[in-house]
C-alpha cells in the first residue's frame, strides 16, 4: 500500500470513528451482545435449577416407591395373619365353652354307673335333677339364660305365639303357658320361646 492510500485508509477510519451514528451501530451491537451472553447465563442457571428439581423428583419418586412396596408387603402380612387368628377362632372359638361343659359329661357319666343300682325312683329323680342343675349352672356362666314367659305379656322380640286361647281370666296378649323354652345368650336371641297367648273375647 502506497503512502497516499495509507493516508486516505486512516482518514475513512477517522471518519468511521468521528461518525456519532458509527459509533451509536457500535453500542447497540454490543448491548444486544452482552444481552445475548446475560440471556445465556440466565437459561444455563435456570437448566441448572430445572436438571436439580429432576433429581430431587426422582429421589422422591423412588422413595415413595420404596414406601409402597413396604407399605404393601405389611399389609400382606396383615392380611394374612387376620386370615389365620380367623381361622383359629373359627376352629377353637368354642374351646372355653367346651371345658366349662365338660364336668357335666363327667357327672353325666358317674350318674349312668350310679343309675344301675339305683331302685329308688324318687333317689333317680333327684340325681336326674341335680345334673340338670348343673348343666343349667354351666350353662349360665356361658351366658345362656331362658326367656322368662308364663305371666309376661307377648314380645315378639322374645316370643313365638304357636297358639292363642280366647278368655277374659288373663290380661290380654298375656302368656298362659310355655310349648318349648326359650334361650338368650347375653342379649341376643338364640331361640325364641313358643308359648301360648291370651286373646281377651
Amino acid at each position: 500500500m502506497t503512502k497516499k492510500e495509507k493516508v486516505e485508509f486512516n482518514n475513512e477510519n477517522q471518519d468511521i470513528k468521528e461518525n456519532p451514528f458509527s459509533q451509536e451501530l457500535n453500542k447497540e451491537e454490543k448491548a444486544e451482545q452482552k444481552e445475548v451472553e446475560e440471556k445465556d447465563v440466565c437459561d444455563n442457571k435456570e437448566l441448572a435449577t430445572l436438571e436439580e428439581r429432576c433429581k430431587n423428583l426422582e429421589a422422591e419418586l423412588e422413595n415413595q416407591k420404596t414406601k409402597y412396596i413396604r407399605l404393601a408387603a405389611d399389609f400382606d402380612n396383615y392380611r394374612k395373619r387376620q386370615e389365620q387368628e380367623r381361622e383359629a377362632l373359627l376352629k377353637y372359638g368354642a374351646e372355653d365353652t367346651m371345658k366349662k361343659l365338660l364336668p357335666i359329661l363327667d357327672t353325666i357319666e358317674r350318674a349312668e354307673k350310679s343309675f344301675m343300682e339305683i331302685e329308688d325312683c324318687q333317689q333317680l329323680k333327684q340325681s336326674f335333677e341335680a345334673i340338670q342343675k348343673q348343666i343349667s349352672d354351666s350353662l349360665g356362666r356361658i351366658g345362656l339364660e331362658k326367656i322368662e314367659t308364663v305371666g309376661k305379656e307377648f314380645d315378639p322380640n322374645l316370643h313365638e305365639a304357636v297358639m292363642q286361647t280366647p278368655t277374659n281370666e288373663h290380661e290380654d296378649h298375656s302368656i298362659i303357658a310355655e310349648m318349648q323354652t326359650g334361650y338368650k345368650l347375653h342379649d341376643r336371641v338364640v331361640r325364641p320361646a313358643m308359648v301360648n297367648v291370651a286373646v281377651n273375647e
